[in-house]
């Protein structure tokens, strides 16, 4: 079972309403790259492989998302209920 202190954000940066961060899923081992889109909601998440490197996945996200075949998704929110 894996919690979100199994994921290490090991950088992160924002350009244009785009959140882009670079995260280590230490239980795997393995190394994601995810792409925000603050402005549509939309979000994706591509896998680094092996023979890849981290960092040109990290400033190219929707290169590699286009490259792996990964398509963003719309983030759904769990809605807080109001108390009161």
């Amino acid at each position: 079972m894996t919690s979100h202190h199994d994921t290490i954000e090991l950088d992160t940066r924002t350009t244009d309403g785009i959140e882009v961060r670079l995260l280590w899923h230490k239980a795997e081992n393995r190394v994601t790259v995810t792409a925000h889109d603050l402005r549509s909601g939309e979000i994706l998440e591509v896998a680094v492989r092996d023979h890849e490197n981290a960092m040109d996945v990290f400033h190219h996200p929707y290169a590699y998302a286009a490259f792996h075949g990964v398509e963003p998704r719309t983030e759904t929110r769990q809605l807080t209920p109001t108390l009161g």
